[in-house]
């Protein structure tokens, strides 16, 4: 985070991958009760946000997300599995390790639809070369 006269900016990647720029100013006095609860949320243990509090599945993900602060995020999370939905607010690594997660579970979905289009491909050469034995293909089937 750079700083510069009175603020500082900050350059964040997004889930999604765009890249946006936050301008934080000078600290603001804060009212007592958002000091308190800043420092509840940064006592807090780290977790691994795609397991599932409830169940233990694997498979949570994030419904919305926004920046709570300069170090934390607040996250909606959901489980496919039991349907349990939660909103938390946590922290810059809590955040990093689950894009992490994320983007290794997209990356092997992405790696397993290829294999099924090119085993599917396969299989309609395979269909189209029988047919074209069998001289089954005609001139109007074009």
């Amino acid at each position: 985070m750079a700083g510069h006269n009175g603020h500082q900016l900050k350059r964040i990647v997004l889930p999604s991958g765009k890249t946006i720029e936050v301008v934080y100013f000078d600290q603001v006095d804060r009212p007592e009760g958002a000091a308190a609860t800043e420092t509840a949320q940064t006592q807090r243990t780290d977790r691994e946000l795609h397991v599932c509090d409830r169940c233990e599945s694997d498979l949570v993900y994030p419904t919305t997300w926004e920046e709570a602060d300069e170090k934390h995020w607040q996250v909606s999370l959901r489980c496919p599995n039991c349907e349990h939905f939660e909103q938390g607010v946590y922290s810059q690594d809590e955040c990093d390790r689950f894009d992490d997660h994320l983007e290794a579970g997209t990356d092997a979905l992405t790696r397993d639809f290829k294999r099924l289009m090119a085993a599917n491909m396969a299989e309609e050469i395979d269909r189209f070369v029988a047919a074209l034995d069998a001289d089954a293909i005609q001139p109007m089937d074009f």
